[in-house]
């Protein structure tokens, strides 16, 4: 039994699926398979029922898999911390990041991370916040960056307020004026974001709190895509601000108030395992966050 067999037994017992663990590994389906094989072989045991749809883990499987798990993170423990006696200038840092927050603001802190510490290797994986927490409680990732959320494993520290701002096309009649009532707005073609985004309710909930059904003209899951639709005049559209910024800037899109709603937003934050040791490179990343934010920041773990 070897690393490779319990590290590809985890990822398909979390993804419930030989081919998209194979994915997470960057490996080929065939792989995961023979490694799954030879762990059985050892185990004389079945770890997952493949009859069927889907792929679940037997009885044997489910007792060993929070062994199996358990050795994975001391064994990533063990690699940190031999890592750690390069200092920070060495090692690496495994980021997962909503993906609104790695297109617009993570590349500003990486770049300040970077200036710092430029020897230390970032990995970052990019997902939905929940994909985030799931990539953190499976020691994917040792820091995500979402929507601020709250699980009993996991400390959650807000950044930053992620407001959300209507926009138009400059030619649009809202632009004259720069301002709008929610009865009006919801008469207007909106373009929304796409069901599986927290954005999606947000937007929703202040057209229902006020009564108002608004006229859907298309869901899109891409800011960008979204972005470029109310600049040919598809649509009007409420985004988060800080992925406008050059859009305002340039003129190419107008802002508009709505005056009879409230302003909406949504905390991004930082999370990281409470019951994990920070790592100098994690410790690292957290104080140049604390830089940026002016953060308060609960005390490290022993070590790191």
């Amino acid at each position: 039994m070897d690393f490779r067999q319990l590290e590809a037994f985890v990822q398909v017992a979390a993804h419930h699926s030989f081919s998209r663990a194979a994915e997470a590994l960057q490996l080929t389906q065939p792989s995961i398979t023979a490694r799954i094989q030879a762990l059985e072989r050892e185990l004389g045991e079945k770890v997952f029922d493949r009859s069927g749809r889907g792929v679940r883990l037997t009885d044997a499987g489910t007792v060993f898999l929070p062994y199996a798990e358990r050795i994975l993170q001391t064994l990533g423990e063990a690699k940190e911390s031999v890592e750690e006696v390069r200092g920070v200038q060495a090692g690496s840092l495994r980021l997962g990041s909503a993906l609104t927050v790695s297109t617009y603001v993570l590349p500003r802190i990486l770049r300040t991370f970077r200036s710092r510490y430029p020897g230390v290797e970032v990995l970052v994986h990019t997902g939905r916040s929940e994909q985030v927490l799931n990539m953190l409680l499976s020691d994917e990732v040792q820091i995500g960056l979402v929507h601020s959320l709250i699980h009993p494993d996991v400390e959650t520290v807000d950044l930053y307020a992620d407001e959300v701002i209507l926009v138009a096309n400059p030619d649009h009649p809202f632009a004259t004026n720069r301002q709008a009532a929610i009865e009006e707005v919801g008469s207007q073609p909106v373009i929304l974001a796409d069901r599986g985004s927290s954005y999606y309710g947000l937007v929703h909930g202040l057209f229902r709190q006020a009564g108002v059904v608004p006229n859907v003209a298309m869901e899109l899951d891409s800011m960008e895509a979204t972005k470029r639709m109310v600049e040919e005049g598809l649509g009007i559209a409420l985004l988060p601000r800080l992925c406008l910024e050059r859009e305002l800037k340039q003129g190419l899109l107008a802002e508009v108030t709505i005056t009879n709603a409230p302003a909406i937003s949504r905390q991004i934050a930082l999370i990281y395992r409470k019951s994990r040791k920070r790592v100098r490179t994690v410790q690292a990343f957290l104080e140049v966050l604390r830089s940026i934010y002016a953060l308060e920041l609960p005390a490290s773990s022993a070590g790191g």
